[in-house]
């Protein structure tokens, strides 16, 4: 990817219009703690034998916790007694970096790259939960909803046999699979640039990992994680078209469950926003002047182009889907530190399983 180019971009223009904006915390800090602190290679090893981040170890006791109403965190006080900056229209060159304090360049792209993905909260909002695991296989849990007398609320009678839900493991285990991006630059192309740009390329990178996070979630919902519990399939009324009625009809299978997330390819999101009943000019005016889609029967509109572009996906986001992390991002530190940034690779070990089948159905309309 070029750079300049995608800067210059609208979307890569607001990213750095954002970078630039960030404005320093201010307000009295007392550095003289960090400034004893030494951060190296053995620090990086040491957060990763206890399962955290450079930030997180930072904040520990024995390092540089953060004190009450502190304007900076404890690697922000890092940057701080190194003099890097990394805020506003004046932020640092990357090459500062490598002058004062190249240890601490591979927590700045982590921590930048974990900011471009808060930049697509969608994915967060179609997960029922994220569990962590010490294993690279996950079992996910069966639940039974197909009696629905079993699960009803009742008068038990004197003797009577108390109605149960029964949970079993699936039949199937997962293999939690590994993702993996090589940021492959070099230092002469990186060291007059300012930390503002190097943000936009970092923010890229995160907020693209999300947007692929939520085509695996698809992928899941539509074809299952390995146990035989595919989305169910309906149809519209007539295949080669989407109406309201079908919109209807997709809301009314969720009972009990409420479909409160819609996901769709741009083309299907273009035709919901252009059906009559959903033409509300207080609608319309708050999509043209934020951005923000209106919710249909209730249900947010998340975008992915992933999805068959004639087909609505439907969904519980409370009880559909479970992501299961057994290694968390994280970036590979020792070739940024010893050879000035040739290669950066940013991981993750990933999985979304199905909790409850029925949260989740499908309709197609060109069948």
């Amino acid at each position: 990817m070029n750079l300049d180019k995608f800067i210059n971009s609208p979307m890569g223009s607001g990213f750095l219009e954002r970078a630039q904006s960030d404005i320093s915390p201010s307000g009295p800090v007392d550095l003289s703690r960090a400034s004893e602190v030494e951060i190296d290679r053995d620090a990086y090893l040491e957060a990763q034998s206890r399962g955290i981040t450079l930030s997180e170890l930072l904040e520990t006791d024995e390092y540089d916790p953060s004190p009450v109403n502190c304007p900076l965190d404890a690697f922000e006080r890092q940057l701080a007694v190194n003099g890097i900056r990394v805020s506003g229209n004046k932020s640092s060159t990357v090459d500062l970096f490598y002058k004062n304090a190249p240890a601490l360049l591979p927590e700045f792209i982590l921590r930048e790259v974990r900011r471009g993905q808060k930049m697509r909260p969608e994915l967060d909002r179609l997960l029922a939960g994220s569990t962590a695991i010490q294993s690279n296989r996950y079992t996910p849990f069966y639940v039974d909803t197909g009696d629905t007398e079993a699960l009803s609320l009742r008068p038990i009678g004197e003797g009577a046999e108390i109605p149960s839900l029964v949970v079993t493991e699936q039949k199937h285990s997962m293999n939690v699979r590994d993702y993996g991006l090589a940021l492959k630059t070099s230092y002469k192309a990186l060291r007059h640039r300012s930390t503002a740009q190097f943000k936009v390329l970092l923010w890229y990178i995160g907020f693209r990992l999300q947007t692929d996070k939520i085509a695996l979630v698809v992928d899941t919902i539509v074809n299952g994680d390995g146990n035989d519990n595919a989305a169910a399939v309906i149809n519209s009324a007539s295949s080669g078209s989407l109406t309201y009625s079908d919109l209807i009809k997709l809301w009314a299978e969720f009972s009990p469950f409420e479909m409160n997330h819609i996901v769709c390819h741009i083309d299907t999101l273009k035709t919901i926003l252009t059906l009559n009943e959903f033409k509300d000019p207080l609608a319309g005016y708050r999509f043209g002047r934020t951005g923000e889609l209106f919710t249909p029967l209730g249900a947010s509109m998340v975008r992915c182009d992933d999805v068959a572009s004639d087909q609505v996906i439907g969904i519980d986001a409370r009880f559909a889907i479970e992501e299961v992390i057994s290694q968390p991002l994280m970036v590979e530190f020792d070739k940024i530190i010893d050879q000035k940034f040739e290669e950066a690779v940013i991981s993750e070990s990933v999985t979304y399983a199905k909790v409850v089948k029925e949260a989740s159905t499908i309709l197609d309309y060109n069948f």
